[in-house]
């Protein structure tokens, strides 16, 4: 079990709290206010071992946040956008990638919808039910598939337990309201075990008005969803087995003019089963075997004016597992040789059909991949870390063809039945070195593959909720990346920090380009003038480039917590292989806040600036700058065994965007019509039993 140390400037958790329960005088100063358990053992090593940050956000952090998503709750970290299409749908941008380059996953299962497919589309895994929510960046993410190039978003959960509970049984209620859309919401969960069997069971519920914008209410933002899951293991000597099933719906509507006029909403419902388990040293040489295993149902209906009813159904049906062995410490001239080898195998079916022409026939794909991690202690201060990863993937569906200008006549496009098949290979190295004052330098090398999904390949209609006609590329080839990345930090004492700089050259990188057409819902009416904008998939080298910054300075002990200071910087630039850019990256931000935190108080004011993002690509236009303030108050007051069950409650209020700014999301197809909520403020509470 490896301990992954992370920070996050913007969201300042209980240092000293965890200091108090988990190593009895170790002073607040003296440590990173999140230490978060990781059962990963693919990242082997210790606390300062991978090439690159992981950012995790867990407890304090997530009962504070206003967002209903994943995206939007680390939509403020370094490095990290979120596509805000609506409240309801949105997806996670990670150094200006997103969509098939950027996995989501709950309990390291994917989430298995079709929300990579269209910015519209909801991300079925909330908040709510997360105990911490983890991003990991860089060759840690080949463990998870090609379609993970750019990052993982990974939400963590007890569904599956792994361990007895204490005292045989814990419960957890929580629930906040927000101002800004007149919002409520709750999630409770129950834990229980006797004997060698765990059980959990959990239940959530939101429901959020149209939010407020600045001079009046942003039309058609409404959002309903609620979940459950009940899930149970076996724990024995060295390990568990268990399995969960969990359900949810949800109702959300669509922003934008022509779609408050229509009354745009999208109804989903998802039905998943998931198994996972992990046998500790079973024989002499292996320290670990794990596996993995998830299959799903998802639907969703895209509703809307003019007969009210069923425009488009989208239908995602995923099976995913994953088996992987930790070896034992090998002993080689250079040093000590650790790793994990595994197998995963996915078969994913995708299609839409309804009234609007049908933006997918039916597609399949298969993939099969193997993957291996291994970490060389050349010293006790320098270490050499290798992966690789290659897989086998086969995507059928049938292939439209197009005329050059993506314009009529013909009125019709033809379409044949069509299998593609790719090998995707990837690897990657980096050196760690241990520096003084605690700083820890690498640098890493990586050369990652990623095949086309089956929507960049197979598109070809309107999708009324996105406002868009898509238009794939049955052609497309392997897309190539190939990246530098130069990190150092410290994660220990009263200056801690983590900064990275990071250099990546895409062969044949597979994008969405607005055409300058526009459609109603069939190809024969695309030309000038419509409802949709038309966007067709194509390629071209490019050239991503960047940094990040993270600081955070105890300044002194006040009273009986910790007085302090912080700040963050992201920037990431993107470029065509001729100098022109690549559409729909986040600007650079600049931000800080001074804080106070103890064992049962936390306080914080925070002022992020985004600039003006002036790059812009063909067909784009520039988006004006914002600052965004923030101030949170909370307090948590523990309870001793004989309180009657109550062991902990926590309580605080949260003002988001105080200034009441317009802000615009540059990366948002919706930008010109819609903008994000106003000033809102969040009381919530929580307790544990």
């Amino acid at each position: 079990m490896r301990l992954i140390r992370s920070w996050n400037p913007l969201t300042p958790a209980t240092a000293a709290l965890m200091s108090a329960a988990c190593c009895g005088e170790l002073h607040a100063q003296e440590v990173l206010q999140e230490i978060a358990v990781v059962t990963d053992r693919a990242r082997t090593g210790n606390a300062s071992d991978g090439f690159q940050s992981t950012t995790q956000l867990n407890g304090a952090d997530l009962q504070r946040t206003t967002a209903a998503s994943l995206a939007d709750l680390l939509a403020t970290q370094p490095g990290v956008a979120a596509s805000t299409f609506a409240p309801g749908a949105s997806r996670p941008n990670i150094r200006g990638l997103d969509d098939y380059r950027v996995r989501v996953q709950e309990n390291g299962i994917g989430s298995h919808d079709a929300s990579d497919f269209s910015q519209d589309h909801q991300v079925p895994v909330d908040p709510l039910v997360a105990d911490s929510v983890e991003l990991i960046r860089g060759p840690a993410t080949l463990r998870y598939g090609n379609q993970a190039i750019g990052g993982v978003v990974n939400a963590t959960n007890n569904r599956i337990p792994q361990n007895l509970v204490p005292d045989h049984f814990s419960a957890r209620l929580k629930g906040g309201t927000t101002s800004a859309d007149h919002g409520i919401d709750g999630a409770a969960s129950v834990d229980a075990s006797g004997e060698n069997i765990a059980i959990h069971a959990d239940a959530f519920g939101r429901n959020a008005g149209d939010y407020r914008i600045p001079g009046g209410v942003q039309a058609n933002t409404r959002l309903r969803s609620a979940g459950q899951s009940v899930g149970g293991s076996y724990i024995f000597d060295g390990g568990y087995v268990g399995t969960a099933i969990q359900h949810i719906t949800s109702l959300y509507h669509i922003p934008g003019i022509n779609e408050a006029s229509q009354n745009t909403r999208i109804s989903l419902e998802q039905t998943k089963v998931t198994s996972k388990g992990e046998w500790r040293a079973p024989v002499e040489g292996i320290d670990a075997v794990r596996f993995a295993f998830g299959i799903s149902d998802y639907k969703h209906d895209e509703l809307g004016l003019p007969a009210d009813g069923v425009l488009n159904t989208i239908s995602n049906k995923e099976i995913e597992g994953r088996f992987e062995i930790d070896h034992a410490a090998v002993a080689t001239p250079l040093g000590a040789l650790t790793g994990n080898w595994g197998l995963q195998a996915s078969n994913r079916k995708l299609g839409t059909q309804g009234t609007l022409g049908g933006l997918l026939a039916p597609t399949n794909t298969d993939a099969v991949a193997g993957f291996v991690f291994e970490q060389l202690q050349l010293s006790e201060t320098l270490r050499l870390q290798a992966a690789g990863r290659i897989e086998s993937i086969t995507v059928s569906g049938l292939a439209p063809v197009f005329p050059a200008n993506f314009l009529p006549p013909p009125d019709s496009f033809s379409q044949s039945a069509a299998a593609r098949d790719f090998a995707p290979k990837s690897f990657s190295v980096g050196l760690l070195k241990n520096l003084p004052w605690d700083m820890v330098a690498s640098l890493s090398a990586q050369r990652a593959q990623r095949a086309p999904a089956a929507p960049e390949l197979f598109s070809r209609g309107s999708d009324g909720a996105s406002g868009t006609f898509v238009i794939g590329n049955p052609d497309l080839k392997l897309e190539t990346a190939e990246s530098l990345e130069l990190g150092l930090k410290r994660i220990t004492g009263p200056f801690r920090f983590e900064a990275s700089l990071y250099a990546t050259r895409y062969r044949d990188f597979i994008y969405k380009q607005v055409t300058g057409n526009f459609c109603t819902d069939a190809f024969a009416s695309c030309g000038a003038s419509g409802p949709l904008l038309q966007v067709a998939y194509g390629q071209r080298d490019t050239n991503f480039r960047g940094a990040e910054l993270a600081a955070q300075y105890d300044i002194a002990p006040l009273g009986d917590g910790t007085f302090g200071i912080d700040g963050q910087f992201d920037v990431v630039r993107a470029t065509f292989a001729d100098g022109s850019n690549v559409p729909r990256i986040a600007p650079m931000r600049l931000g800080g806040g001074v804080w106070w935190r103890s064992a049962a108080w936390q306080t914080r004011i925070g002022l992020l600036h985004a600039f003006t993002q002036n790059d812009i690509a063909l067909n784009e236009t520039s988006t004006a700058g914002y600052n965004l303030l923030k101030v949170e108050l909370s307090h948590t007051h523990i309870f001793t065994k004989t309180d009657s069950g109550l062991r902990e409650m926590t309580f605080g209020v949260v003002g988001d965007n105080l200034l009441d700014e317009r802000i615009r999301n540059h990366i948002s197809f919706k930008k010109a019509e819609v903008l994000q909520p106003g000033l809102g403020v969040r009381l919530f509470t929580s307790l544990r039993f």
